[in-house]
């Protein structure tokens, strides 16, 4: 994969012709088996730790509701009143270029040429994108890069910009999700019904995985600021960030870290010391200093 794919987007064309290919991809039949229209690699990414410094700024849209959309089962478009749970994946992993973003919302996720809008309104370019689909529905990927560099996403407080546009988005056009989101007691129009209890919902695990670095699996509630808190917390403590994947999965914060100390995997008493004070952090009442 060329480097200066991020500035001539040669690979899918201009943010308007990488729209329509999705669009027409989507307006075709459904089909059981996944499809994909490009093709991602798989290599190590760095992700660097966070300094201190002021946060990044961004609006959400006022959202009206609308109608429900449809569901897709056994291949044939039906309506439903289950609304299905989004999901937001941002992946430092499967590229060494870009980073990767994927959005899931059953079948009813639209308005994709306004997503790449805002995203090129964070300094980005949408370099390449795709839809693929299955039982649960449609899977759109898109590869992403600064535009000042071409490189892929490193800055903890933007990467989680892009995540709260796109779930801005997601609650301007569908803002029947808004009860199925964590971000929808903040920005929606409904609040989730049920609280997820954060003691009982935050799961920390540290793995070895080789001798230079270690798994970290985080699980807790989701809230905004999160990812930038995260990452705040490994540097406090000198824990240093190689790569990653950071989920949005309804109520739910997800993320997979490879982290290291000094360029070596953590000991057990670093990984207790680690796994301690994101507990304390995480289930301690959120302030304004750990909000975005």
């Amino acid at each position: 994969m060329k480097s200066a794919m991020g500035v001539s987007m040669a690979a899918c064309g201009s943010t308007v012709a990488v729209y329509n290919n999705l669009v027409a991809f989507a307006n075709q039949p459904f089909s059981k088996s996944a499809i994909s229209s490009c093709s991602f690699t798989s290599n190590p990414a760095r992700f660097p730790s966070v300094s201190p410094k002021s946060r990044l700024s961004y609006t959400l849209s006022t959202v009206i509701p609308k109608a429900s959309a449809t569901a897709v089962e056994d291949g044939i478009y039906q309506e439903t009143d289950d609304v299905p749970i989004p999901k937001v994946i941002i992946d430092q992993d499967s590229d060494l270029n870009a980073t990767v973003v994927e959005i899931t919302f059953g079948d009813r996720l639209g308005a994709l040429l306004d997503t790449m809008r805002a995203l090129q309104n964070l300094g980005l370019n949408v370099v390449k994108a795709n839809v693929h689909l299955d039982s649960s529905g449609k899977h759109t990927k898109f590869l992403i890069t600064k535009a000042s560099t071409g490189r892929k996403v490193e800055d903890p407080e933007l990467l989680e910009a892009i995540r709260l546009t796109i779930i801005s988005n997601l609650l301007l056009y569908h803002p029947e999700s808004s009860a199925q989101l964590a971000m929808g007691e903040t920005f929606g129009i409904e609040a989730p019904k049920q609280k997820i209890d954060v003691d009982i919902a935050t799961r920390i695990h540290v793995y070895d995985d080789g001798p230079n670095r270690s798994l970290l699996s985080v699980e807790t509630a989701d809230r905004p600021g999160l990812l930038v808190d995260l990452v705040k917390i490994f540097t406090d403590i000198n824990v240093a960030v190689e790569s990653g994947e950071f989920d949005t999965e309804g109520l739910l914060a997800k993320a997979k870290f490879h982290v290291n100390y000094r360029g070596k995997s953590l000991i057990e008493p670093l990984q207790q010391v680690l796994a301690n004070s994101l507990r304390y952090f995480l289930r301690r009442p959120t302030t304004e200093d750990s909000s975005f």
